[in-house]
């Protein structure tokens, strides 16, 4: 099969396109053959090395965090899907690799296709909709009624986060530059800041949650926009010693990160809120769930471009950048 791969660690690195065998299907896997892939900051920071220490991938490897395509093969332990099924994922950590023409996934992290969603469509989802589920849903418990701070409602994440938070019921703030605020306000926000033009610091305040994705500075000043018994979920850091522990770190990384983010833990607990940051997880139950969101009208994929497969360096490129209004896809059949 055809897969770009990524021989050495290394910023702006280009991954090189080889072809490499067919993935080998696990028991508890199923083979999908891949009709596009989204494209993420995520792997952008794999392939500088930025998690090189919490993540031992073994190289060459494979990047690519979302996957929508076709069941091919399915392991002998699976149930729930069968060849032919039109299927999405965010396959597992240590075992992504979407940037190819095939990739094996857990079937414990995969899900039917939404129906009415193109597979281009489909592949800009599983990352950022986890990401927006678990930060919102299941450690914000975020009801009807919350007020609730999503930076950068344009990206990725914000796009889903938007959506899924005027699902539940909740009033939503976000920023934006001047040039996307009609889109975030036809997703559902209510708030809107142009961030080049007005400090969210001075217009938010006694919100319930803050899903954080920018910068030191906007992590502390969105301490300061929460009530008390506030919640800050960040999903760009600092990370916190639940996170390594969960992730069974070694005792010198767990060291780093709890020394990493003492300071806004403490900050947080004078101010009497919480603290925690978001690494989002693979799973198919919660992917169920989006879909069927998906497919009742709740939430659209918001998708910038999609790229022609030969042009998957551009792509993670062009992610780089910041720009991206939603997300960005590859095409790959």
């Amino acid at each position: 099969m055809k897969a770009f791969v990524l021989d050495r660690y290394g910023k702006n690195r280009a991954l090189r396109q080889a072809e490499l065998p067919t993935p080998t299907v696990r028991d508890d896997e199923v083979l999908v053959q891949v009709h596009a892939a989204g494209v993420n900051l995520l792997d952008a920071k794999i392939r500088n090395g930025e998690f090189k220490l919490i993540l031992p991938y073994r190289l060459p490897l494979v990047l690519g965090h979302d996957v929508a395509g076709v069941v091919t093969q399915v392991g002998s332990r699976v149930q729930g899907f069968k060849v032919g099924d039109e299927v999405y994922a965010r396959p597992d950590d240590l075992r992504i690799g979407s940037f190819a023409e095939a990739v094996a996934v857990k079937a414990a992290s995969l899900a039917l296709k939404p129906k009415a969603l193109s597979m281009e469509e489909a592949a800009s989802l599983p990352l950022v909709g986890l990401t927006a589920w678990q930060a919102l849903i299941e450690k914000a418990r975020l009801k009807k009624g919350q007020k609730v701070f999503i930076q950068a409602g344009s990206g990725g994440v914000g796009s889903f986060a938007i959506q899924l938070a005027k699902h539940v019921g909740a009033t939503v703030a976000t920023t934006t530059s001047g040039a996307n605020i009609e889109l975030v306000k036809r997703l559902g926000a209510d708030v809107v800041i142009d961030y080049r033009k007005d400090d969210f610091e001075r217009v938010l305040q006694d919100y319930d949650v803050v899903l954080h994705s920018q910068d030191t500075a906007a992590l502390h000043k969105s301490l300061r926009v929460l009530k008390p018994g506030g919640s800050l979920i960040s999903i760009s850091g600092p990370p916190d010693p639940a996170f390594a522990k969960g992730l069974g770190a070694p005792w010198f990384v767990r060291l780093v990160v709890r020394l990493l983010s003492a300071g806004v833990r403490r900050t947080a607990a004078r101010l009497g809120l919480n603290y925690s940051f978001l690494f989002m997880r693979a799973s198919g139950q919660q992917l169920g769930e989006i879909t069927r969101l998906v497919d009742a009208g709740a939430i659209r994929p918001v998708v910038d471009r999609v790229f022609a497969f030969e042009a998957t360096n551009e792509a993670l490129a062009y992610v780089e950048t910041g720009r991206a209004k939603g997300k960005v896809v590859i095409k790959v059949k």
